[in-house]
């Protein structure tokens, strides 16, 4: 008999609102309580319940526009006695919230959860163009109390040397990939475009999808004026979109809450695995840029809880912020390459919409859709926060456990420096060199702009030899030609220029 505190979910609900006129759209809260309203539908339960709300979390905007989003939730939807949180910066943030209160209620601290966030990018976007300012606050008298602190991504050396725009990042990781399994440079960007074509697939069937076109492989992976080069390799159909309208809510809590509200047995969504570790915090101090011990942790501990295998998983939502963060999961997850199944159940970041740090939310809620018409089945949810720095992992399925909910591992497994082979590090390079990876910088005229190098002072190959960063010293030309050969292993100078360490490679 499954134990009446199993936590379970029971409503989601998804919520993509395209170009409507200014004077129509939807705030992010109007987004919220849409997707909230959803959710109870979903659930087959009265908007009254919500005052029966133990706690609610509203995932953290990236342009946050209220001082306290959480709080006016609560008054509109009448769950002022809830417990209210805003939960900080994360793409692992929503299957994280899913992993801590399905433990809360299983422990009986939680009873019922609603867990939401939104972004309305679009709208802001065209409200600033129209000359206007969005006049989406609500007054409070007290900032949202945040679940737990934010902690920034970057160091103030990775800072001076382009380390903070996460499109200008993930190319390192990238080119650190192609290198690393000796792939050319036309075959790892067709590789790419397959990759994220049959993301897009996905997204041209899925009702709530930002962009539901199917995409060849050419046009994603080809540089025109519409898809032009964001942080080289990546074209602009391989990056995470995120000026969008969206949201997503989801409704968690026990059996014996459940029953006890009505919610009917076919609603239900059992939590089978849940993982949630942390890289080495500065990218710096990372052991390589192509391989990620954190996701293999991640899933091989979400796998053990729920007793099964890579294999076992019918349905697969991988992060999907970049071309690198997928074929990283898809490696530390065992999954080949080759592999039949589908790699997202919305169209991933780039073509459902990345609603910011909330973007898991609306997998999670498509993930459960899928179950319940594929009933008996699992499906695997992971989210990636940071630069590959945060993740969460989460198995579902409408099978019920067969044993009482446990997570035997630590909450949160955090990595460190003397849990890998991390490299010693100068801040103050001088002399010769060579190019571990890099990434290229690409304006919005289509012309690279700068450039940003991890490089060793020696051998790249040599773990002995210490890391560095550094800006490309070069013009455009030298910037173009890093695009079109291999520069990783390629020896150079490397200098210091006042705050800033600065490589010249050899052309």
């Amino acid at each position: 008999m499954t134990h009446p505190r199993t936590p379970i979910l029971i409503g989601v609900g998804q919520v993509t609102e395209k170009d409507p006129p200014i004077e129509e759209a939807s705030s992010p809260l109007d987004l919220i309580e849409q997707a909230t309203e959803l959710a109870l539908e979903d659930a087959g339960i009265s908007r009254g319940t919500l005052s029966e709300l133990s706690t609610l979390v509203v995932v953290k905007s990236f342009r946050e526009p209220m001082r306290n989003t959480p709080e006016a939730l609560a008054n509109q939807i009448n769950a002022t006695k809830a417990t209210q949180w805003l939960a900080p910066d994360g793409g692992n943030g929503p299957q994280y919230l899913v992993n801590r209160y399905s433990e809360a209620i299983f422990s009986g601290e939680e009873e019922f959860v609603l867990l939401s966030g939104a972004e309305a990018m679009a709208t802001g976007r065209k409200i600033v163009k129209s000359g206007s300012k969005p006049q989406w606050s609500v007054d409070s008298d007290k900032d949202a109390d945040l679940l737990f602190a934010d902690r920034q991504m970057w160091n103030d050396h990775e800072l001076k040397h382009g380390i903070w725009q996460a499109s200008h990042v993930y190319p390192l990781f990238e080119n650190a990939l192609r290198a690393h399994y000796g792939n050319s440079l036309e075959e790892h960007q067709i590789m790419m475009g397959q990759l994220f074509s049959r993301l897009s697939e996905v997204a041209e069937s899925s009702p709530h999808a930002w962009y539901p076109v199917k995409r060849s492989p050419e046009e994603i992976s080809t540089a025109t004026p519409s898809n032009r080069f964001v942080g080289w390799p990546y074209t602009k159909f391989m990056n995470a979109m995120n000026q969008i309208n969206q949201s997503a809510s989801l409704l968690l809590t026990s059996i014996e809450k459940a029953e006890a509200m009505g919610v009917h047995p076919d609603r239900w969504v059992f939590l089978h695995g849940a993982s949630d570790v942390t890289d080495v915090w500065n990218i710096s101090y990372r052991e390589n840029f192509y391989s990620s011990p954190s996701m293999k942790i991640m899933g091989d501990n979400a796998l053990n809880m729920a007793g099964l295998g890579i294999k076992d998983i019918k349905h697969l939502d991988l992060y999907s912020c970049f071309p690198s963060a997928v074929q990283i999961a898809r490696n530390e997850l065992g999954i080949p390459t080759d592999d039949h199944r589908h790699l997202t159940v919305t169209g991933g970041l780039p073509f459902h919409g990345g609603a910011g740090n909330n973007y898991v939310m609306n997998s999670i809620a498509a993930m459960a859709d899928k179950l319940r018409s594929d009933r008996g089945s699992f499906g695997m949810v992971t989210a990636n926060g940071g630069y590959i720095s945060k993740h969460a992992a989460g198995i579902y399925s409408t099978e019920p456990l067969e044993s009482d909910w446990n997570r035997e591992t630590s909450p949160i497994v955090e990595l460190t420096t003397e849990d890998i082979q991390s490299p010693d590090f100068t801040e103050t390079p001088t002399g010769d060199a060579a190019i571990e990876t890099y990434s290229i910088v690409f304006g919005r005229s289509g012309e690279p702009e700068n450039g940003i190098v991890v490089g060793r002072m020696g051998d790249i190959d040599d773990p002995g030899t210490k890391r560095f960063l550094a800006l490309v010293d070069g013009d455009t030309d030298t910037l173009l030609s890093m695009t079109k050969e291999e520069f990783v292993g390629r020896k150079g100078k490397v200098r210091r220029d006042k705050e800033t360490n600065r490589f010249t490679p050899a052309l």
